[in-house]
């Protein structure tokens, strides 16, 4: 692996616009703007003379104005200076083809019209996209498993389907309801838009620096407080904006900088911030992209994922705090200087707008059931609220540059969903999803635990070529019901299973994008600081299957038992983080020989069986008793500090 190749590959999700001509930015939001209008104009029923837009006709000027955007927003190769004039003329040739298709949409639905030359292009114009947001990888999965129905019949066993010739992939793959015309255009066209838009809004207003400052008021005092508030800011700011490389590069260029200066080493400020920015995009309440493709796949509201997601992301955030906790109480770090945290009350006084519009969106989404409505509503208040500060104006000026952000969220976020749709096409009209559900079944011979294994290589694999939607989408049809089947297991909790592991690689080596982003910014060894940021977001390589047997720790099934199953599984956290770090709150330094014991009882505690359970209740009280015992003996007790590494 050239680690000075991903560094950069890295680097480059730090900022795509900065060196754009005027005329090109002007371009560029003008796209955005009329794309937001068009969403707006649809989404809610609106009708000129008469008439309202037909799916298909939304989704056609949807597809050819953001796919524009994306030719001259995203460079087809790394260089310094503005779009190439065959960017803009990409853009043209895009945005005119899907013009014509739109004008022809209503013959597309009633009479089954197609065009397959003009079809191609799309098709290859859409691919180029898919190259320029998610890098060769995503590019080569989405090229290969796209044509995949031309040699269906001849792949053996469990990966056998039905074959198709070109013109009748195509056909599917743009034309109907099973490719772009389907399920992954209206999640990104319909159901996620709104929720880019709010995000969008409240970045603009300056929602990111104020849930820093909230942050730094209540964790910056204490022992390792920077790296607290790096924990708590990235998961707001990554609820947020959904996206783990935003995330990184928004609240990183901050907190990283403060970690650093308060004796975190750079590879393990890196890591911290990596991994608090990848959980982000599964905490409520606006999560990722993926939540929403989740929520239609499991055929589902979206408050329903929101809720479910809400324990899991508690119980990782509250991992991640205990290991940076118990790094600085080894090392001896403190938190920052007095005069240096913000007042709570004066940032409250300032940031209260910001509570009140999430306040409101969580009502609009559990209590209202406005589903993708909700964040519209939202930012309709928040640019309201704007003006009680002067600071925070909604200007002329300011209101362009937010639609401008708005836009590139809308952009990466389409660039990568819409080719989705190649792949969706191919796994539904080859008919290969069920004989994968079998196959899997079978390759595993009726056991639970290792299809389950299989599943997460799979995600693995997957995932480290940045294809967590794509990951998602592909094991849910096949994995997912090969798992409920053989284990009756909720599905809401199988498929939350799946994506847990999907977004796994963002931290695990070799790839670990995401750490490498952090290592950049941190100026640390990519290296170092994936393996770091692998070790500190152990539990969430363990919480999946915490809620995949306890289906109440994603609110689902007899809640009651969440009055035992909680409490050991923070129990168990404690100990697992314990293990990782080397050192046990109250309790003090733990030795190298009891690291993984220690992690092991902590996994029994969380374990489905009750009788392991208890076993491991057993376990952990005798190797704390032991602990404790081992440290007064010696004297090491808590907060000795010994050199930074």
């Amino acid at each position: 692996m050239d680690q000075k190749k991903d560094v950069q590959q890295a680097n480059s999700e730090v900022a795509r616009l900065g060196s754009m001509t005027s005329w090109q930015s002007v371009l560029f939001t003008a796209l955005s703007i009329a794309g937001i209008l068009l969403a707006i104009y649809h989404i809610f029923g609106f009708a000129f003379r008469g008439k309202v837009f037909l799916e298909a006709e939304y989704y056609w000027l949807f597809i050819g104005i953001f796919s524009a955007a994306t030719f001259i927003y995203l460079p087809a190769r790394k260089r310094v200076g503005p779009p190439p004039w065959y960017d803009v003329l990409l853009a043209a040739l895009v945005l005119g083809i899907c013009i014509f298709f739109f004008i022809h949409s209503r013959d597309m639905i009633l009479m089954g019209w197609s065009n397959i030359p003009l079809g191609i292009v799309i098709w290859l114009l859409m691919m180029e996209t898919a190259r320029r947001a998610g890098g060769i990888p995503f590019f080569l999965v989405v090229l290969i498993l796209g044509l995949y129905p031309l040699a269906a019949e001849s792949f053996p066993g469990l990966l056998q389907g039905i074959n198709y010739d070109f013109n009748s992939t195509m056909e599917s793959h743009i034309f109907r309801s099973e490719g772009m015309m389907g399920i992954t255009t209206k999640i990104v066209a319909e159901i996620i838009l709104g929720f880019l838009v709010f995000a969008g809004v409240l970045l603009a207003t300056g929602a990111g620096d104020f849930f820093i400052d909230l942050a730094n008021s209540i964790f910056g005092k204490y022992r390792g407080g920077p790296a607290k508030v790096s924990v708590v800011a990235s998961g707001f700011f990554g609820s947020l904006s959904g996206s783990v490389f935003s995330n990184i590069v928004g609240t990183g260029s901050i907190t990283i900088r403060t970690m650093k200066k308060t004796g975190y080493p750079p590879h393990y400020a890196g890591a911290i911030e990596a991994c608090a920015s990848t959980g982000g995009t599964l905490m409520p309440p606006v999560m990722g992209a993926i939540a929403f493709v989740m929520a239609v796949t499991v055929g589902v509201e979206y408050r329903v994922i929101m809720v479910a997601a809400i324990i899991p992301s508690f119980l990782f955030y509250l991992g991640l705090l205990l290991q940076v906790d118990a790094y600085a109480a080894k090392t001896g770090l403190q938190g920052l200087p007095r005069e240096e945290i913000p007042s709570m009350l004066a940032v409250l006084r300032r940031g209260w707008p910001f509570l009140t519009v999430l306040v409101f969106l969580i009502w609009g989404l559990l209590v209202m059931r406005w589903e993708y409505l909700a964040p519209w509503y939202a930012s309709l208040l928040m640019i309201a609220l704007s003006f009680l500060h002067r600071a925070t104006w909604m200007t002329p000026a300011k209101l362009f540059a937010t639609t401008r952000r708005i836009g590139e969220l809308i952009t990466q976020t389409a660039a990568l969903i819409l080719p989705v749709a190649f792949v969706v096409s191919a796994l539904t009209i080859t008919g290969v999803t069920g004989s994968m559900t079998s196959g899997l079944l079978a390759l595993g011979g009726g056991h639970m635990f290792l299809i389950l294994l299989l599943g997460i290589v799979a995600c693995y694999i997957m995932g480290m070529a940045g294809l967590m939607i794509v990951a998602y989408i592909f094991l849910a049809v096949t994995l997912a019901p090969a798992i409920i089947a053989i284990g009756d297991l909720n599905p809401i909790a199988v498929h939350l299973f799946i994506v847990y592991y999907a977004m796994l690689a963002g931290i695990t080596p070799p790839v670990a994008a995401a750490a490498f982003l952090g290592a950049a910014i941190a100026g640390a060894s990519p290296m170092k600081t994936a393996m770091t940021a692998m070790r500190l977001g152990i539990v969430i390589y363990f919480v999946p299957f915490f809620f995949i047997f306890q289906p109440a720790l994603v609110l689902q099934g007899n809640l009651w038992l969440l009055i035992y199953i909680l409490p050991s599984c923070i129990l168990g956290i404690i100990l697992i983080c314990a293990g990782s770090e080397g050192y046990l709150l109250v309790a003090g330094r733990v030795p190298t020989w009891m690291r993984v014991p220690l992690m092991g009882a902590g996994f029994m505690l969380s374990f489905p069986t009750p009788r392991i359970t208890m076993i491991g209740l057993v376990l952990s009280a005798i190797m704390v008793i032991m602990l404790w015992a081992h440290n007064r003996k010696k004297g090491a007790g808590v907060q000795t500090p010994v050199p930074t590494p």
